[in-house]
Formats: C-alpha cells, sequence, structure tokens
C-alpha cells in the first residue's frame, strides 16, 4: 500500500470511528432530554396513569441499552425510526425538510466560492493600498453582524420599506425553486459570513505563498507572473479555504434553524425545532446522525482535497 492509500486508508477508519462515536453521543444526549414524547402526547394537566400507559405504548419504558442496540440496527438498514407522535417514518420528516434546505445551501456555495475567492485574490494584490483596506474593513464589518441582525435588517429594508422582496416564505410551500423572490433574502443571510472568512483566508494564504521564497525564483525563471499568482500562490492558498468551507457546506446543510425559522422555511431546521419542541425523540435522534455523518464526510472530503492542493501539509497530519 503507497502513502497516499495509506493517508486515505487511515482517514477512512477515523472517520468510520467518528460516525459510531456520533450515533453513541447523539443516543446519550437525547435520553438526558427532560421529559419525553408520553408527557407531551398525554396532553395538559395528564393523569400519571395516562402518562405510563403511553409509556408503554411507545415503548419507552424499555431499557435504554435495549432501545439503543433495536436503533443502532435500524440505522445499519437504512432504517431511522418512526415518529412518537405523528407514526411516520423518521426519512420522511428528513425528505421533507431536505429540498428546501438543500437548495438554500447549494445556492450559496455557488455564490459564495467565486465571490470570497475573488475578494481573497483581489485584496491580496492590492496589499496594503486603498483595495485591500476597504475589502478587509467590510468583511471584518459584516463579520461581525449576527445572522438574525442582518436578517431582521434586510427584511426591514427590502420587504417591508421597499416592497421589493417578500419577508417571508409563507405560502411558497417546498417549491421555492419557483418562487425565487423568496430565496433572495435567505440566501444574503446565508452568504454574509462565510463570504467574510473565506476572502480573508484566501487573502492570507495568496500573500504568504507570493512572499515565499520560491516566488522570487519563479520570477528570476521569467515565469510570468499570473501563472505564479493563479497557477501556484492561489493553488497554495485555497489548501485553508477549503476546510473553511468544508465546515461552511456543513452548517448549512445541517439547517440553519435562526435563518429558516426567520422566513419560515421548512427545512431540516424547522423540522428538528418542531420535533424537540414535541419531544419527538426519534426525529430527533435521526436529524442529530445524518448532521453527524454529514459534519464526518465533509471534512474528510476537506481533508482528500487540501492533501491534492498541498500535499505536505495532509502528510503532516
Amino acid at each position: 500500500m503507497n502513502g497516499l492509500s495509506s493517508w486515505i486508508a487511515r482517514r477512512l477508519l477515523l472517520g468510520a470511528v467518528q460516525t459510531a462515536a456520533v450515533v453513541l453521543l447523539v443516543f446519550t444526549l437525547t435520553e438526558a432530554l427532560p421529559g419525553d414524547a408520553a408527557v407531551a402526547f398525554a396532553g395538559d394537566q395528564p393523569d400519571p396513569q395516562r402518562i405510563t400507559a403511553v409509556r408503554e405504548a411507545m415503548g419507552l419504558d424499555r431499557p435504554a441499552h435495549e432501545r439503543l442496540a433495536d436503533w443502532v440496527m435500524g440505522l445499519l438498514h437504512g432504517d431511522f425510526g418512526t415518529s412518537l407522535t405523528s407514526g411516520r417514518p423518521v426519512a420522511g420528516f428528513l425528505a421533507d425538510g431536505f429540498g428546501p434546505t438543500l437548495l438554500l445551501a447549494a445556492l450559496t456555495v455557488l455564490i459564495l466560492v467565486p465571490v470570497a475567492v475573488g475578494l481573497g485574490v483581489l485584496a491580496a494584490r492590492h496589499e496594503g493600498r486603498l483595495t485591500d483596506r476597504l475589502i478587509s474593513s467590510a468583511t471584518l464589518g459584516v463579520y461581525a453582524v449576527p445572522e438574525f441582525a442582518l436578517g431582521v435588517l434586510l427584511v426591514s429594508v427590502f420587504a417591508l420599506r421597499l416592497g421589493w422582496l417578500p419577508p417571508t416564505a409563507v405560502g411558497y410551500g417546498t417549491d421555492l425553486l419557483a418562487h425565487p423572490a423568496a430565496l433572495v433574502l435567505p440566501v444574503l443571510v446565508l452568504l454574509a459570513r462565510p463570504v467574510c472568512s473565506l476572502a480573508r483566508l484566501v487573502r492570507a494564504g495568496m500573500i504568504e505563498a507570493l512572499a515565499a521564497p520560491w516566488t522570487a525564483h519563479a520570477a528570476r525563471y521569467a515565469i510570468p507572473g499570473a501563472r505564479v499568482r493563479y497557477g501556484h500562490a492561489l493553488t497554495n492558498a485555497l489548501a485553508p479555504a477549503t476546510q473553511q468551507l468544508a465546515r461552511t457546506i456543513d452548517w448549512l446543510l445541517c439547517g440553519v434553524i435562526v435563518v429558516e425559522a426567520l422566513y419560515v422555511i421548512p427545512g431540516l431546521g424547522t423540522v428538528l425545532m418542531n420535533a424537540v419542541a414535541d419531544r419527538d425523540i426519534p426525529v430527533v435522534q435521526g436529524l442529530a446522525v445524518v448532521f453527524g455523518v454529514a459534519t464526518v464526510v465533509l471534512n474528510l472530503g476537506a481533508d482528500l482535497v487540501t492533501h491534492r492542493l498541498a500535499p505536505r501539509s495532509g502528510a503532516a497530519a
């Protein structure tokens, strides 16, 4: 087995261990939540005997290790369980919320990458000058604004005052692509902070790469500046940015609860909030496992891309 294959095997093994840890941690944390679905299902001021009967009917009176074993076996077969409050398969809840969240994430990433890389390169090429100072100041200022505050500000200006865009996605259902105006404000809010962080990473990486000894060495051999900047310096600058991009995609796919709640978007974040309110533990567990596995997979992918762009950093890891 060569060095790259061995490195990939170690990363895959690490990912498997992390996934198993996520499953165990999710079950442990949901078990620690106060109350359960039986209390919520029994209604206001319920009879203790009714709560006991409901708990037995739902199987909540079984030992934790038995429920854990059944749940893990179901996960291995692609079965996330059944909702305690509605009786629907948890996979149905995931399917309902995945579309809007994936659409928001995909649109955000498609805009994020070229804008952030472009701003970072532009700032690095004009290091210390007015353009660099303007970009650095703007990205720092925007990054400091919380998503909720920025979302409220955009709604106040563009929806309520100017009337250009709808304030929420109410009435559009899950087919948001057919109503692009409802996506503008949520995507702007989702873009704001990731653009700032990625642009600053690309700028720092470009400046560091252009100051490296090999850049001066390339100039002595009359290698064109554009080739040095975009063929070598930018490639090295993208290695740390890739890690940040993976975390950003993970953040987007896991359902940005604040943004989805603010714009009433029926995505995974909204499904999670409703499940927590109803103490619907199987739905909470299913969502948490999906979020955890997405984090593991995205970070493994980012490690592979980083290893390809900057092999020395990957080898040292």
